[in-house]
């Protein structure tokens, strides 16, 4: 099995079981973390990132945990064509068995909850306000932030310390500009959930609300590719 797949499928899978996991624990009733807030979400998001990128690089991946990275390596002609492949196919697939960890975690909260916009929340993204363009530039910039700061970080040669740091990129680009959108800068982190929502049998769940879906998945690969392009450029 090739480790780009291996480590990219266990890393995201992490990513998406504590990303997700924080949100349920904020949203759905009877949790002991309900109503903790934004502050709570961002930081374990970020936390989350960091466990995620370590365990893909334990198993051989770059931990890049989201696919808006190798897509910006094949516009760009680096590496080979099959690894990256290998690592889109390892994030999607992670992302929905770490979204299914999460309903299975959380299993009696879904009936104690009779919020269905609460439980969509804890799977992927939903617009504070719904103006799809606005929408749309949201998540390419956020995104375009995240690739061009963390391939900077990347440049200091951090070593063994580097998740961390990616960590904290996330966890300020949720703080600073993800209130408008739920930062999903991450088309696996956004799109895979949202599968799994719809196909579980989560106890009163709603729409799984596919008219949005396009805005986390096109907004990040507009953004990332171009910060990849610039962040090069400007190199």
């Amino acid at each position: 099995m090739s480790p780009f797949f291996l480590g990219e499928f266990l890393g995201t899978a992490v990513l998406i079981l504590l990303g997700a996991g924080v949100v349920a624990a904020v949203l759905l009733e009877r949790s002991k973390a309900k109503g903790a807030g934004w502050i709570v979400v961002t930081a374990g998001w970020a936390c989350a990132v960091t466990c995620g990128i370590f365990t893909a690089k334990a198993f051989g991946a770059p931990g890049s945990l989201n696919p808006v990275g190798p897509l910006a390596d094949i516009a760009m002609g680096k590496g080979l064509l099959d690894d990256k492949l290998a690592m889109i196919l390892g994030q999607f697939l992670g992302a929905f068995v770490g979204a299914t960890l999460v309903w299975i975690h959380y299993l009696p909260h879904w009936t104690a909850t009779a919020d269905p916009a609460a439980k969509l929340g804890v799977f992927c993204t939903a617009p504070a306000i719904r103006h799809p363009l606005s929408n749309f530039l949201g998540e390419a910039i956020g995104t375009f932030l995240l690739v061009f700061v963390a391939s900077s970080v990347g440049e200091a040669k951090l070593g063994t310390v580097e998740p961390p740091f990616v960590g904290m990129v996330v966890w300020a680009i949720g703080l600073s500009l993800g209130a408008t959108t739920g930062y999903a800068i991450n088309p696996a982190r956004d799109l895979a959930p949202r599968l799994a929502h719809f196909l579980l049998p989560i106890a009163g769940k709603g729409s799984s609300d596919w008219g949005y879906a396009w805005v986390p998945v096109l907004g990040p690969c507009t953004g990332g590719v171009l910060a990849a392009f610039a962040f090069q450029s400007l190199k």
